[in-house]
């Protein structure tokens, strides 16, 4: 993950508390299972004999060289993966399609809608899109701008937006700070909140209300439903 000078760490951290929320040390106690996101994926590959793969933010390749699939694009603008592009500029020349798309790459709102959006395009019927880091437990990890080292973003943020779309079916898996997994398909349990921002959506708020924003469930009941 990219490194931010402590300057700005502060500068950051100071406009966050004053201007968008006051940190409360409110902390949840999620139930995360010790399994991580190269056991998810690798088991969905083997359970429904998928072929081709998609990582969009590679980083250093923790993730994606651990998948076992000889058919895989990792795209990254920086370092990892086997595409030098950022995500928008590879799906506007891509043309191909993909049983598993994982999506690790900008942790912030409007990115990860755009990623989203456009990977939901690129999915073959019955694939699976995954993102990483949608359960932060304490107001800072998912703070935006950012001023922790380690940071989920609010990624949360676009779950809970697309969790309204009555054509994907999401799940947030109990995991390694939290898989989200999206399906096109009916969403039997559709959010219907009456937000007109959802950007605007605060840490208090999924603090109170996680497990109904994200549809949690464990790693074991996921890989039973599918």
């Amino acid at each position: 993950m990219e490194k931010i000078p402590r300057y700005k760490k502060i500068i950051n951290k100071i406009y966050y508390n004053i201007f968008i929320e006051f940190n409360r040390n409110q902390a949840i106690k999620f139930n995360f299972s010790n399994k991580k996101r190269w056991d998810l994926i690798n088991e969905i590959i083997k359970k429904k004999k998928f072929k081709d793969y998609l990582e969009i933010g590679c980083d250093d390749n923790v993730l994606f060289d651990k998948i076992n699939l000889p058919n895989k694009i990792g795209v990254d603008p920086r370092e990892g993966g086997n595409i030098k592009k950022t995500s928008d500029d590879f799906f506007k020349s891509n043309n191909k399609f993909f049983d598993i798309i994982f999506i690790d790459g900008l942790h912030e709102f409007d990115q990860v809608n755009k990623d989203i959006e456009n990977s939901v395009k690129f999915l073959n019927p019955n694939g699976f899109i995954l993102l990483h880091d949608c359960l932060p437990n304490k107001m800072e990890l998912q703070a935006v701008p950012r001023y922790q080292l380690y940071w989920t973003g609010d990624v949360w943020k676009s779950i809970v937006k697309f969790r309204h779309n009555i054509n994907l079916s999401i799940k947030t898996i109990l995991m390694d700070m939290g898989v989200a997994v999206i399906q096109k398909k009916t969403n039997p349990n559709p959010l219907n909140l009456k937000i007109d921002d959802f950007k605007k959506l605060k840490f208090k708020d999924f603090y109170n209300h996680h497990n109904e924003y994200m549809n949690e469930i464990s790693y074991d009941d996921f890989l039973k439903s599918i």
